[in-house]
């Protein structure tokens, strides 16, 4: 007879597993009557004991080895919010999967590194491998490309999957201050961690997009097959440029399926302010979904947080409490494709290029030679204001081109005498 309770192990106690604490402990009669059982919280484990979390733990027990959990008897599922691909959070999931006991995770770059390899140790031992709070917080976007969506072909998905990004880009926009000034500003909220680089310089959205790709094309994540590039020179002049474009600049995770292979990038885009991510705005996340079935959806909401990323963990918490079992990618790790990637010098699409330029004569004449000998149609030219002796900024738009033709372009342009500072380009999406 099969069990009415299934009990919790949460190794990481930081936002998300304080999150998940309250809302099993104050939804316990909702999720039983959701699920047919009751959830309860056998075990607990994190750095600090002595921390407040808001709820009282004082009657469960503490683990001061969280790996522990992987083999205790009291425990059924182990939830990993301690982050990270490597050291603990690995051992603790590899031991508990081994040990036959089901994982519930946010940690993507844990399964953006080595999911495949977990996704077979809970296959060879009947557990259940679930990562819905690893992409988008409290957006169901795995459930959604793996049962709701799953009738169809997927052509491409397109996504503001970091929040901290977008509230950097949203702050500089609305105060008119430089990535530095609002980037420390976010510190001080909590919204950016001390060292920055993972989320302004793509890696956490790289890894977020890994997971996409895998779920709508039916492949292992890779992240080695991906262009990958930050907001850090993005200028509130850009801003300035983009708006009078009509455009606002966005950190985008895109993937897609070509002719050439899959198409995996993460970088600043251009896209229409009126667009579906256009108007996202501060700590949210929103994605694209492009189905041959459906055509577009968009799913929008809060892509980090206490609230919202513990909401995800617990529904794949319900999802197990119910008995619904599923592959983590969707096909059996023996089925997934080989599939080719496409390299980036691949793409195709129209860009935004920054100079910063001497004012004299012959020097437009010199830059838009070079795009005539790349075979580079401009679509639109923008100059500001200066004064006197100083560079003058100049934009160019194109229209469709290829990306390695741009590339060229770009560095030629950059070794002219005439251009003061490296050029900046930003691809233009249309979404």
């Amino acid at each position: 007879m099969a069990s009415s309770t299934l009990r919790i192990g949460i190794a990481g106690l930081g936002t998300v597993g304080g999150g998940t604490l309250k809302i099993i402990t104050d939804h316990a009669k909702l999720l039983k009557e959701r699920t047919g059982k009751e959830i309860i919280i056998t075990a607990i484990s994190a750095k600090d004991r002595s921390k407040n979390r808001g709820v009282d733990i004082s009657a469960i027990r503490w683990c001061e080895n969280p790996v522990a959990m992987a083999t205790d008897p009291e425990v059924d599922v182990v939830v990993e919010l301690i982050g990270g691909a490597e050291g603990v959070a690995r051992e603790l999931v590899e031991k508990a999967l081994q040990s036959g006991k089901s994982v519930v995770t946010a940690n993507k770059a844990l399964i953006a590194h080595h999911g495949v390899a977990l996704a077979a140790l809970a296959e060879k031992n009947n557990a259940v491998l679930a990562f819905e709070a690893a992409v988008a917080g409290g957006i169901p976007i795995i459930k959604a490309l793996r049962d709701g969506l799953a009738a169809n072909q997927f052509k491409r998905i397109i996504g503001i999957l970091n929040g901290t990004c977008n509230y950097i880009l949203t702050s500089m926009w609305e105060s008119k201050r430089s990535f530095e000034v609002v980037l420390k500003e976010a510190q001080d909220k909590g919204y950016a961690e001390a060292e920055p680089s993972f989320d302004v310089d793509g890696i956490d959205t790289a890894h977020k997009l890994a997971i996409l790709t895998s779920l709508a094309y039916g492949t292992a994540p890779s992240i080695e097959h991906m262009y990958v590039e930050g907001i850090r020179r993005v200028s509130l002049r850009d801003m300035e440029f983009a708006a009078e474009l009509g455009y606002s600049i966005k950190l985008l995770g895109i993937t897609a399926q070509t002719d050439k292979g899959i198409e995996q990038r993460v970088h600043p885009c251009m896209v229409r302010m009126d667009s579906s991510l256009g108007t996202v705005s501060g700590v949210f996340n929103a994605i694209v979904v492009e189905g041959d079935s459906v055509g577009r959806v968009l799913f929008e909401g809060r892509g980090a947080g206490a609230g919202p990323t513990a909401s995800s963990v617990v529904a794949d918490l319900m999802d197990i409490a119910r008995g619904v079992a599923y592959k983590p990618f969707t096909l059996p790790v023996a089925s997934l494709l080989k599939l080719p990637f496409s390299a980036m010098d691949n793409l195709r699409g129209s860009y935004y290029l920054r100079l910063s330029v001497i004012d004299k004569p012959g020097v437009l004449s010199e830059v838009t030679g070079i795009f005539k000998q790349e075979q580079i149609s401009l679509r639109s030219f923008l100059q500001h204001s200066h004064k006197p002796d100083e560079p003058v900024n100049i934009v160019l738009t194109t229209h469709d081109t290829q990306e390695s033709a741009m590339l060229r372009a770009t560095r030629m342009i950059a070794a002219l005498d005439s251009v003061k500072e490296p050029p900046y380009m930003i691809r233009i999406e249309n979404i």
